[in-house]
């Protein structure tokens, strides 16, 4: 079949690789794309936003499938224009992708649904929020109810902090649209696990769990960024834990989804948190989740275009995930400055040779070429994704591939999966 992907991402150029790989998939375009991706299939300069630009680039490929990767073409209706055209497509509608486009919108299903969530409120009022935020007390928890690229939350022990990001929302309208309503919530305790999901709108098969890094700093600290790296398996993860979530939480919110707003066809992404009263529901997103895809895509083992496919089509209880034994370990390398103010246009060399490394798998992100050079062009530059047979293992590879990489203010965090590597090394004593 022949396949367009959506997207230019580190996310998008491990899906792109996947598709690749795909014994199903003849011929891949990926819009836009990037450098990384340029090597494994066509790109087309297409805004995968602009619906009538992929409609138009979908009908002169004669496009099979079209799987969207991002957010912003989701809730931008892109999947709904393709459909009425009578495309197969990998992603929900956006009626359906507002569980990510809107908090109010998701934390109102969760309560509906009975899906176990922190306490809650959203507001417009400054003193409102306020007066909810001190209710609930420190560690104060708030989130720009629209898209922030994952940059809308913040968490934080200090009043003040939280106050002036409720300002920044309200007031400064720091993220626009998506910040002209605050989400304040109560901070829950425990082990954040990020468990995707796949669906035709019926069924329901659940990824293999990972975790993330949000935070721009080791041990947790600094701001929020879109993710500094992640690993799968999570060694913390009760025993049944992903089958139990895909069950009692991501089955029921796809059909109270399906419900309130549509079909709900493609990925669907659960932020949780293991609280001493079980899993709890931080967030749902209608998508992958980046950089947890990177630490995803290569341990499956099942064909991923035949996966897609079977989810547009309502197949998916035809088809079971089968995923491999060994660790993957996905470090993010992001300019200098991220997740603030950072430089463009910087020259980045040794990729070729850290992609030469055992294990080894290189996602771009931020890239781009300019003048026959690769340079850098995004906040998240580069994803370098290991596998190996333990997580010493995995993580020895992709921090050896990743010190070959070079580009003037690379930084990246030097703990990722640090904790599953000790646990894993504690319980084989």
């Amino acid at each position: 079949m022949r396949a367009l992907l959506l997207g230019s991402g580190g996310r998008e150029s491990a899906l792109a690789w996947a598709l690749h790989g795909s014994s199903s998939v003849d011929d891949l375009v990926v819009a836009p794309g990037n450098p990384g991706i340029a090597r494994i299939a066509r790109t087309a300069g297409v805004d995968p936003t602009d619906a009538r630009s992929v409609v138009k680039l979908a009908s002169e490929i004669d496009a099979d499938l079209v799987v969207i990767g991002p957010e912003a073409p989701l809730v931008a209706g892109v999947g709904d224009a393709l459909r009425a055209e009578g495309r197969s497509v990998f992603g929900p509608s956006a009626s359906a992708a507002r569980i990510e486009g809107s908090k109010t919108f998701a934390k109102d299903l969760m309560d509906r649904t009975g899906i176990p969530t922190a306490r809650w409120g959203a507001f417009t009022d400054v003193h409102k929020a306020v007066a909810f935020m001190d209710e609930l007390g420190p560690p104060y928890v708030t989130k720009a109810d629209g898209l922030a690229a994952g940059k809308g939350v913040v968490v934080t022990p200090e009043r003040g902090a939280a106050l002036e990001a409720i300002q920044e929302c309200l007031v400064h309208g720091k993220f626009g649209a998506s910040g002209r309503s605050v989400v304040v919530e109560e901070f829950l305790s425990g082990e954040e696990v990020s468990l995707i999901a796949l669906t035709d709108g019926e069924t329901v098969r659940a990824c293999e769990p990972a975790q993330d890094y949000k935070r721009a700093l080791e041990d947790d600290r600094g701001p929020n960024t879109g993710g500094m790296g992640s690993y799968s398996p999570v060694p913390m993860c009760p025993e049944g834990l992903a089958q139990s979530v895909a069950d009692e939480v991501i089955e029921p919110m796809v059909r109270a989804t399906c419900a309130a707003a549509g079909p709900f066809i493609g990925a669907i992404y659960a932020g949780l948190v293991l609280t001493s009263q079980g899993a709890k529901v931080l967030e749902f997103n209608a998508r992958f989740g980046d950089p947890e895809t990177q630490a995803l895509v290569p341990r499956l083992i099942s064909d991923f275009g035949e996966v897609c496919m079977a989810c547009a089509h309502g197949r998916l209880s035809e088809i079971e995930l089968e995923w491999r034994a060994d660790k993957c370990v996905s470090i993010v390398l992001a300019a200098g400055g991220y997740p603030g103010g950072y430089a463009k246009g910087i020259e980045i060399t040794g990729v070729e040779a850290a992609a030469r490394c055992e294990g080894v798998q290189i996602f771009h992100a931020g890239t781009a070429t300019q003048d026959g050079k690769l340079v850098t062009n995004g906040g998240r530059v580069l994803n370098v994704s290991a596998l190996g047979a333990t997580f010493e293992q995995a993580r020895s590879r992709a921090y050896e591939a990743a010190a070959l990489i070079h580009f003037e203010g690379k930084r990246m965090r030097s703990d990722i999966a640090l904790k599953a590597e000790k646990l894993e090394r504690a319980e084989a004593q």
